[in-house]
């Protein structure tokens, strides 16, 4: 049986395609929880050159998220209705029967997941606290006003669609045509938004037709962003940060309401605007861009690869140094005269290497490596370990009294040096303070 060669360039780390955590969905199949993520999303980043890992919707993965690195992108979709109480100090103004009319009318997405909102939010506040690249789309652009302060409308139909006179009402979702469902939108002028569709719009209206199905929204958008778009009745379509935003750069924080990913004809691949899978190509390029400022930040310089001749000088310094802090730390000199010789090697070099910092000189001198000639260090050396042998040979030959009053009297020399010492530091100090 043969073996299947691997190509060299795949073990090269620096090839390594950036992630983009993307937090799964949970339904009921066969009478069991699956997770799933829509696959026009998970479709757009591949072929965009990025590479999608789920994050799955069980419990306790919320504090699981720092594993998941490295991070280079989050991707956020929809999903079921953000808790309440992260947004809003009260639940609303409607009461018991319109909140019910509101889950039987949208009961597959007001049943609240609170393991998915920890996990959503826990990466919403990463990308914001470390400038990791974020594209939210529908609940995932609400997730990102609420990381950030924002606040939702519980119910657009009652809190804001009935409010309004019959032609600025907009029908944000359609469940018997999710995907066929249009209405529209009006596009801010320079931004990125304009920038992807501007090719599209028609003279001076700014509106685009789009795909949307969700019954909240945006109520209060979080101060650091910035509106792109807005449907008829006034709700918010898109945002983003504008001091996050520079796709080269990899910085791209953004949220839309609606689905530009489903805004295809059919199930084809032709998209209804050629600026529909923008927001994913920018945000791909940001990706990838924050996926090389990542790794440049962590990268190790390689080893310098030195001839035979340059090696074998290197180590022989090596070892001159070594032998100096070997010195400097024992306080004497070895038994080996040759020592002296490989100590002088260190020595010529710190003289023919002035461009040393401060700090690199400092450390130097803490290993007794920065000894300008090395015959003096030895000379010093010598002459020291003379004056205790000479002093231990006369101890020697002193009897136990003769000692003992030695002792007593470098003892009391040692009090009377210190007394004086500190009348003459004390003397200092007090002319200090006259001049002062």
């Amino acid at each position: 049986m043969g073996t299947i060669e691997m190509d060299p360039k795949l073990n090269d780390l620096s090839r390594i395609l950036p992630r983009v955590l993307v937090v799964s969905r949970r339904t009921v199949r066969k009478n069991k929880f699956v997770d799933f993520v829509g696959e026009y999303h998970l479709d757009l980043i591949v072929r965009y050159g990025c590479v999608p890992v789920i994050v799955p919707r069980v419990t306790g993965v919320h504090m699981l998220l720092e594993s998941f690195k490295p991070i280079h992108g989050v991707l956020l979709c929809e999903g079921e209705d953000i808790d309440p109480s992260l947004y809003e100090s009260e639940i609303s103004s409607l009461s018991p029967e319109e909140l019910q009319e509101i889950r039987e009318t949208h009961a597959s997405d007001t049943a609240i997941d609170k393991e998915k909102d920890s996990i959503e939010l826990g990466l919403a506040k990463l990308c914001l606290e470390q400038n990791i690249p974020y594209l939210g789309i529908c609940r995932g652009s609400q997730i990102l006003n609420v990381a950030c302060g924002g606040t939702l409308y519980l119910d657009l139909e009652k809190e804001l669609t009935n409010k309004l006179p019959e032609e600025r009402r907009t029908n944000h979702i359609d469940y018997d045509n999710y995907d066929g469902h249009r209405h529209v939108v009006r596009i801010v002028e320079n931004s990125p938004l304009h920038s992807w569709f501007k090719d599209s719009l028609d003279g001076d209206k700014m509106e685009i037709l789009v795909n949307s199905y969700h019954h909240q929204g945006v109520k209060r958008l979080a101060q650091r962003f910035v509106p792109m778009a807005f449907a008829s009745d006034g709700l918010m379509e898109g945002f983003y940060d504008p001091d996050a935003y520079n796709p080269e750069e990899g910085k791209f924080i953004m949220g839309l309401q609606f689905h530009p990913e489903r805004m295809r004809q059919h199930d084809l691949d032709e998209f209804d605007y050629p600026g529909c899978p923008a927001a994913y190509q920018e945000f791909a390029k940001a990706v990838i861009a924050y996926q090389k400022k990542l790794n440049s930040s962590l990268s190790v310089p390689k080893t310098l690869k030195l001839d035979t001749e340059m090696e074998n000088k290197r180590k022989i310094l090596v070892r001159s140094f070594s032998l100096a802090k070997y010195m400097y730390v024992r306080g004497a000199p070895g038994k080996n005269s040759s020592k002296e010789s490989e100590l002088e090697v260190g020595a010529e070099f710190l003289e023919s290497n002035t461009a040393l910092s401060a700090e690199q000189e400092m450390r130097l001198k803490e290993m007794g490596a920065t000894v300008r000639n090395g015959g003096s260090y030895m000379k010093k050396l010598k002459v020291d370990e003379d004056k205790k042998r000479m002093a231990r040979n006369m101890m020697n030959k002193m009897n136990i009294e003769q000692l003992s009053e030695l002792m007593a009297f470098y003892h009391l020399m040692g009090n009377i040096c210190g007394e004086v010492l500190e009348r003459k530091l004390q003397g200092n100090v007090n002319e200090c303070l006259k001049d002062l």
